[in-house]
């Protein structure tokens, strides 16, 4: 049995609104549009509905 996990391609902080998504040529996260609170320790929005383990 085996198992992936299959990290996200996007993310939002719910404290200061700051989106990023993942580039694969960078390997690394982009900031899509504002950088949000430079000072703000994220709390990105990647738990609840968002499943990283498939089977």
């Amino acid at each position: 049995m085996s198992v992936t996990i299959t990290p996200p391609r996007e993310r939002k902080c719910e404290l200061c609104g700051r989106e990023e998504r993942w580039d694969d040529d960078a390997d690394g996260w982009q900031i899509d549009d504002e950088p949000g609170n430079v000072y703000c320790i994220h709390e990105w929005d990647i738990n609840g509905t968002f499943t990283p383990l498939s089977e």
